[in-house]
């Protein structure tokens, strides 16, 4: 796509210096930008069709609109190239190589404002400008075109009036794609063949200002925390220390636990990440304003800054949160903690409840604050959940050995009855979630971390030490035949809708100012 476009600029560039070197009579110069904007055109149709290869979206606009534009208009040019030679000058000829101009610039327009789709609307529209700049063009040759002296029919054309048309050939070119950008995309793409959009008028509201809840539910409590990030120095249990940026000097970040109605109330500081911090609630419904998206639902909160989210915790499950400012680099250096929300039924009399995110730091793969093998002991018949949490952007490979388990959710999702199974792995997806179940065993219990035996956590029962259960390499389950069919909570016949999501070279302009693709 950056081929295209800087092809694209190169043609629009040789098109116009073809045309007005054409007009001031410079001959020999505008054959060779002639030959230079022709290659251009032959380069770029034949990047459209290597770009066609990677989907329709990517080229829909071009193959339909721009590039029969531009390849019309350009054999055109090059027909009266051919006839007059460029010499002597004519205002057809130049009016040609114009045109070829303005098709280019309308077309570049369009892929660089509005990209998939372009309606047939949009089409008309552009077509109709790029025609009014060819009039508009042809008027002023005719009016503005100087006679040559007697002894020669060759025209030439003031240097002013080159420009002024040159000029405003360069505004008619680009509101080609300034009225297709004005035009509503179709509903087959908003709506996925569902209904059509509502077409009353709404007063606008900023998403910034749709927060979560204030109070609790009934019978809920408020839980408050203040998160501190700060940059510091881990030191792991193996030792080793790493530079790191944290919530309260912490790797993880300060577990969040709430019971299912309560209220919770973070307060979020910046000591000193210069990049600036939010906190994002990975995969939670929250109100847009509670959502921790820096530039859309609330500014980074800097420096000194504070920043205070609250939202009602209804969903129960095992999730995770982590600032979603520059979090490319914030999550990877430390900026990510665990959350989780317990249901109201009571939990089993003997029950064992662990989180365990796994991350990587400058190598060191944690699992929890550790960097070693974890040991717990628990009671033979406890009820265990291991809460799985991935916060890499790569996935994780997890097996539990010594005992049978069951997947009892994904993502925070409770499964419909779900099977045991035994010597099979679990792949955790990048910052996915899975919620492994079981009873202890009398025996020893072992989950490994990414095939190596020394990274994970051992279980040992409390009737004595047992003997480490053998771990080998086992296939991994797939979630796509696991557990039983739930029924629906909708017509299965009438729920099929189509989306199309294209991330194309389309540029839109930030809310700062800065113009920036969308994502």
């Amino acid at each position: 796509m950056l081929l295209d476009d800087v092809v694209g600029v190169l043609n629009v560039a040789g098109w116009f210096a073809a045309g007005i070197t054409a007009a001031l009579g410079r001959t020999r110069l505008s054959r060779a930008l002639l030959v230079a904007a022709l290659t251009t055109t032959l380069i770029r149709v034949a990047v459209v069709v290597g770009l066609a290869s990677a989907g329709w979206w990517f080229v829909q606009e071009k193959v339909l609109l721009g590039l029969p534009m531009l390849v019309t208009a350009a054999l055109v040019a090059s027909v009266y190239a051919a006839r007059t030679r460029i010499h002597p000058v004519s205002a057809s000829s130049v009016l040609a190589l114009l045109t070829a101009a303005y098709a280019a610039l309308a077309g570049l327009a369009v892929t660089f404002l509005v990209g998939y789709p372009v309606t047939w609307g949009a089409a008309l529209i552009t077509v109709a400008l790029v025609g009014l700049a060819v009039l508009l063009t042809a008027r002023v040759l005719r009016s503005d075109a100087v006679p040559a002296p007697a002894s020669t029919s060759t025209r030439r054309f003031s240097r002013r009036q080159v420009l002024t048309f040159a000029g405003g050939a360069v505004v008619a070119g680009a509101a080609g794609g300034g009225a297709a950008l004005s035009l509503a995309p179709t509903a087959s793409v908003t709506g996925g063949g569902g209904a059509a959009p509502s077409s009353h008028q709404h007063h606008q509201l900023s998403v910034a200002d749709l927060r979560g809840a204030l109070t609790p539910a009934p019978g809920g409590t408020v839980r408050r925390h203040v998160l501190t990030a700060r940059t510091t120095t881990v030191r792991l249990p193996s030792g080793r220390e790493l530079q790191a940026w944290t919530y309260d000097g912490q790797l993880p970040g300060p577990p969040i636990t709430a019971t299912e109605g309560d209220l919770i109330e973070v307060t979020l500081r910046n000591a000193d990440i210069d990049e600036g911090v939010t906190i994002h609630w990975h995969g939670y419904d929250v109100a847009c304003g509670e959502d921790g998206v820096p530039g859309l639902t609330q500014d980074w909160v800097a420096p000194g800054g504070e920043f205070v989210y609250h939202f009602r915790a209804d969903q129960v499950g095992t999730y995770w949160y982590h600032t979603h400012q520059a979090s490319a680099v914030g999550v990877r250096m430390g900026l990510y903690g665990t959350f989780v929300v317990h249901p109201r039924a009571p939990r089993p009399e003997r029950s064992l409840d662990l989180t365990l995110p796994v991350h990587t730091l400058d190598g060191a793969v944690l699992l929890g604050a550790h960097d070693t093998r974890m040991q717990r002991t628990t009671a033979a018949g406890t009820a265990v959940r291991l809460r799985l949490v991935n916060t890499d952007s790569e996935p994780h490979r997890f097996a539990l050995t010594g005992t049978p388990f069951r997947v009892a959710a994904v993502d925070g999702r409770d499964l419909n009855r779900p099977d045991d199974v035994s010597d099979v792995a679990l792949r955790l997806p990048a910052g996915g979630r899975y919620d492994v179940t079981f009873d202890m065993p009398s025996t020893s219990v072992a989950l490994v971390v990414d095939d190596d035996p020394d990274r994970g956590l051992l279980l040992h029962a409390e009737n004595g030490a047992t003997p480490e259960p053998p771990y080998e390499n086992v296939p991994e389950l797939d979630l796509l035949g696991y557990g039983t069919p739930a029924a629906v909570p909708f017509d299965a016949a009438d729920a099929d809708r189509h989306f199309t999501l294209v991330l194309d070279e389309v540029w839109r302009w930030s809310t700062a100012g800065r113009r920036t693709p969308t994502p």
